[in-house]
């Protein structure tokens, strides 16, 4: 019989703080923070000086906005240990970024480092949910990747049993999960869609399988992918936030009683909103780049990084820390397509809102002289595949065109394909973007 979703608990002092105190402890944070950057990270005490800025000259804390940015360039610049602010030997773990565009981002933990990250992963799956006893199939990769260790020490500070099968060997995750009964998986929404097609494949529907909760990051998503999960899995979906050079997983998360955008643990990380041009403060709501100072890292602090995640920030629900808007994209993932910025979330919106389309689809750019072509590659459903007329396939085409015309503003052709057509992701992140458009020199 499947277990009962645990109701929200008992709250750590800090999430029901007033918002006087919750700055008073940023402010004393974010000063420890700044000098210790300062003064053990080189590269950084050059920008500061560069920019005539010093760590006394942080007396409040929109004081922050005079100190120069951190970016992924200058973590690659410094590879692999540039960054660090404490000796090697301190070091207790290293993880690292893919480089798929570049140099991996190397990133180190201390000791408390490490302590600091497990609990707010633990504080984050309780945010989502889970208690003490439950069951956590985590199916982000294990290794260099900060997701699965992320995850599993999370999981195991707040007292859950932890399934480590990370990515990838689906038949054998849906195997584990039918035999073990866990409550809650761990894992990209993109690869949990791979997952839910395995159960659809072998019959096994949503209310036989044990899963109440999923927690979600590593790669945007909206709204219309979270209920094509909930719906096929039968669960409650969650986004958590991280990223590497933050931390990893458990950065934010959403509650599970509001499931209104990812809570900032304020505690620890100190958010600002950028215009993503001029590098200006913007006001809480308003759109532009999510940017984080870490406020109680020793090994490798950040100050002011740049995510290039495209948010707002919000007022406090569920906890007093205020969340951040589903993530529309990110300002180095935008696509120009004749003059127009697109990005991918955009048009998965919009094949989202035809439920014969499942979520899985690519975005393929081409160039026909000095024109930029785009084709939209979907599929529809399992119990559709094969079976729709060629008119009803022309219909869904042309309804999908017509919505990303209407609504993004950019031509398309669209491709409507068979079912289990577009290559699955296994081990994590999907491939949504394919440009075969020629480099520009």
């Amino acid at each position: 019989m499947p277990v009962k979703r645990p109701q929200p608990g008992d709250l750590e002092a800090i999430e029901t703080a007033s918002r006087d105190e919750i700055s008073a402890l940023q402010l004393e944070r974010l000063k420890w923070s700044v000098r210790h950057t300062y003064d053990n990270v080189e590269p950084y005490r050059k920008r500061c000086q560069e920019k005539g800025v010093h760590p006394d000259d942080l007396k409040q804390l929109s004081d922050l906005s005079k100190f120069p940015f951190m970016t992924k360039t200058d973590l690659r610049d410094n590879y692999p240990f540039g960054l660090f602010a404490v000796p090697r030997s301190k070091v207790a773990r290293l993880h690292a970024s893919s480089g798929t565009t570049g140099k991996s981002v190397v990133v180190g933990y201390t000791k408390n480092d490490l302590d600091n990250w497990a609990n707010l992963v633990a504080r984050s799956i309780r945010a989502a949910g889970g208690r003490a006893g439950d069951m956590v199939h985590v199916a982000y990769g294990y290794g260099m990747f900060t997701g699965g260790l992320g995850a599993h020490g999370g999981a195991e500070r707040l007292g859950c049993t932890v399934v480590p099968m990370s990515g990838g060997q689906t038949e054998k995750q849906v195997q584990q999960i039918m035999d073990f009964k866990p409550e809650i998986i761990m894992v990209t929404p993109s690869y949990s869609l791979v997952i839910a097609e395995e159960f659809e494949r072998l019959g096994i529907k949503p209310d036989e399988i044990s899963l109440k909760v999923g927690i979600f990051g590593a790669e945007p998503w909206g709204e219309g992918m979270r209920g094509e999960i909930e719906r096929k899995l039968g669960i409650d979906a969650i986004d958590i936030y991280g990223l590497t050079e933050v931390m990893g997983p458990g950065v934010a998360c959403e509650c599970i009683e509001s499931k209104d955008g990812p809570v900032i643990w304020e505690d620890h990380f100190y958010p600002e909103i950028i215009d993503p041009e001029t590098g200006e403060v913007l006001p809480d709501g308003q759109d532009g780049e999510l940017v984080f100072t870490s406020l109680t890292k020793e090994a490798f602090p950040v100050i002011r990084y740049r995510t290039r995640d495209l948010t707002r920030l919000l007022p406090p629900t569920s906890r007093s820390f205020r969340r951040f808007d589903k993530i529309t994209g990110r300002s180095d993932d935008m696509l120009i397509v004749r003059g127009v910025n697109v990005f991918p979330t955009q048009i998965e919106e919009q094949i989202m809102r035809d439920p014969r389309l499942t979520g899985n689809y690519q975005i393929v750019l081409s160039r026909d002289g000095h024109l930029d072509n785009v084709e939209v590659r979907c599929e529809v459903q399992r119990e559709l595949s094969g079976k729709l007329s060629r008119a009803a396939l022309e219909e869904v085409s042309r309804t999908l065109q017509h919505h990303i015309k209407t609504i993004i503003g950019i031509s398309t052709k669209i491709k409507v394909m068979d079912f289990d057509t577009i290559p699955r992701t296994q081990t994590g992140k999907a491939r949504r973007v394919i440009d075969e458009r020629p480099k520009q020199l």
